[in-house]
């Protein structure tokens, strides 16, 4: 682990105490072992708005030294809010309030073109406007404490463009302050991507400033890339987004951070065995009620299998995944296979309410277990006479014939015979031109007796309580058993190493920063537990074909091979703790340092 050099740390982004995207996860994460290296020294600087810090930030008095700082940035308009981020390590955390300040706007803007050529005359205010207001009053509050404190060495990192107006402040002002530039994922890499365009066929031959241009986001482009270029280091989180950003930043990153985990919040291996059999039953349960109304299947021969994440049908590779999936089940019936696969779509999506036969399977398959748990006793005490009697056990001498009686009517309204159950919990507002039900429908994926594939479209937030699964994030995937993200454009990919710290398998691509990061460390190895597989420079039906092999292969594990790979997965996220990631933060600090000073 490499000293810190730097005196005093100041790391900036407009996801400090406000959750906006993945960039929170990843400062929220690692904030612990950042304070255990800098102490004091460090600080978080994000944008100030009351509805969203109120319970994550405690305010305080600023510290002696910058009281004056203060003062003087209040008579410009810039309210500087010194506390405590409320979460593990207790960040010395800064909010900067830029109302006031925002009518300086024309004039940034101005300035930005004439020092950087950031052409923003035609710009939103909310999507591009704001973010520069704030991260220019960041500028101007470094340059106050770099002013107060000469002698102190001082970095400032910046993740994205939206912080990137800091380094350009610093830059054209000429102060004395070290500047380390992270970008989690180019702008015009993301827009390409989402617009269905090959990007790593085409990348040697973008343009990337007319490219930018034609889809109207080179603002945002141009800031981006001046950051890079005008930052002492540029960082970005993964080998494949520095391939991205060298083409189209024109500057190859000096270092890659990647994302790592705090493995202390997460279940002991031991832990999540047990609650892999809790959550799992509770799957099941709900499993019960979706598909059993219509027919039965043997769950002690079931999968579960999931995909999660923001409905990006292209880029988080759900379109590959439902093509493989066809495949995989036409392949199960063609090898008259008794095993069946649930594959949750964990995506949320626009809802209007839960299925209305969903409700009411949940509320008769309840009035049965109520009355089956009533029995329990009985249930117990009639077994033990009849085990020890050495008398066959049975449905009829095992459970009284009131119950019987009982459960035969309940069970007569449980069952929808001659229908077939939905592939989605929910009605969608957009049911006819949704993504996701489109494809399944036109690939023939309809949840029929026949299939041996199951799907489950969930389009709603796993809070825990949502009167259907009744489990959060963790939890659901705690009860699965293989994980699958087939990214086509994936910078990092935190959800793969979330399931190997929860003791899951999951399915990569070399397309993901996570995948390629970890390729090296699990080739060659029987369990690997994490499955990279080939789609750099595949087409999408070749590699249609690599996922359902793949698929097809895990499902055909014995139990203990499943198991085995449970125990790779997690042996891995614990090297991705950020307890070892963070040292590549600090080189990325030092390098800095050692430009400004050497």
């Amino acid at each position: 682990m490499e000293k810190p050099k730097a005196d005093i740390l100041f790391e900036v982004s407009w996801e400090v105490c406000n959750k906006f995207g993945g960039i929170y996860t990843v400062i929220k994460s690692k904030v612990n072992q950042t304070v255990k290296q800098y102490g004091d020294n460090y600080f978080l600087i994000g944008p100030y708005f009351m509805d969203k810090a109120l319970g994550l930030f405690s305010e305080q008095l600023p510290p002696e030294g910058y009281r004056n700082i203060c003062k003087e940035l209040r008579d410009e308009g810039i309210i500087v809010k010194f506390g405590k981020w409320l979460i593990k390590g207790r960040p010395n955390t800064i909010l900067i309030e830029f109302s006031d300040f925002a009518k300086h706007k024309d004039a940034i803007k101005k300035e930005l073109w004439d020092n950087f050529e950031i052409d923003s005359l035609f710009t939103d205010y909310f999507d591009f406007d704001q973010p520069v207001i704030w991260a220019y009053a960041v500028g101007k509050l470094i340059e106050k404490i770099s002013a107060k404190f000469p002698d102190k060495k001082m970095v400032l990192q910046a993740h994205e463009w939206l912080a990137g107006p800091a380094i350009l402040y610093l830059k054209k002002n000429n102060v004395p302050v070290s500047t380390v530039f992270t970008t989690h994922a180019t702008t015009l890499g993301r827009t390409l991507a989402n617009s269905h365009v090959d990007l790593y066929a085409v990348l040697n031959d973008i343009k990337a400033d007319e490219k930018a241009r034609s889809f109207r986001i080179q603002a945002k482009h141009q800031m981006e890339k001046q950051s890079a270029m005008n930052s002492s280091v540029f960082t970005t989180v993964s080998e494949i987004t520095g391939i991205e950003a060298e083409h189209l930043l024109g500057k190859k990153p000096d270092i890659i951070l990647p994302n790592g985990l705090d493995l202390r919040k997460f279940p002991t291996f031991e832990e999540l065995s047990i609650k892999h059999k809790i959550m799992k039953d509770r799957i099941k349960e709900f499993i019960m009620f979706f598909f059993f109304p219509y027919y039965t299947f043997d769950l002690d021969n079931t999968l579960i299998f999931f995909i999660a994440g923001r409905y990006e049908f292209h880029d988080k590779g759900v379109d590959v995944l439902i093509k493989a999936l066809c495949n995989l089940n036409e392949k199960f019936k063609k090898d008259k296979s008794k095993k069946t696969i649930v594959v949750f779509f964990w995506i949320p999506a626009g809802i209007r309410n839960i299925r209305q036969e969903l409700i009411e399977n949940r509320e008769f398959l309840k009035d049965i277990k109520n009355d089956l748990l009533e029995q329990i006793p009985d249930i117990k005490t009639r077994l033990l006479y009849l085990i020890l009697s050495k008398k066959v056990v049975s449905e009829k001498n095992l459970l009284s014939n009131d119950f019987l009686d009982a459960s035969e009517g309940k069970i007569m309204r449980f069952e929808r015979k001659n229908q077939v159950p939905s592939v989605s919990t929910h009605d969608l507002q957009n049911i006819n031109n949704d993504l996701i039900l489109n494809s399944l429908r036109n690939c023939g994926l309809s949840n029929r007796k026949e299939d041996r594939i199951k799907v489950i479209l969930y389009p709603i937030y796993l809070t825990g309580a949502d009167g259907l699964l009744n489990t959060d994030y963790y939890e659901s995937i705690i009860g699965s058993h293989l994980g699958i993200f087939p990214s086509f454009y994936e910078p990092w990919g935190y959800t793969p190493l979330e399931c190997a710290a929860l003791g899951v398998a999951s399915v990569t691509t070399d397309l993901a920063g996570f995948g390629r990061y970890i390729r090296k460390e699990i080739d060659g190895r029987k369990y690997p537990g994490i499955f990279v597989l080939d789609r750099l420079d595949k087409s999408d039906d070749e590699f249609v074909e690599i996922l359902t092999e793949s698929l097809y292969n895990f499902s055909k594990l014995s139990k203990n091979e499943r198991i085995s790979n449970k125990i790779a997965a997690r042996e891995f996220a614990a090297r991705a703790d950020w307890e070892n990631f963070i040292n590549y933060y600090i080189q990325a600090h030092n390098l800095a340092i050692k430009k400004m000073y050497s």
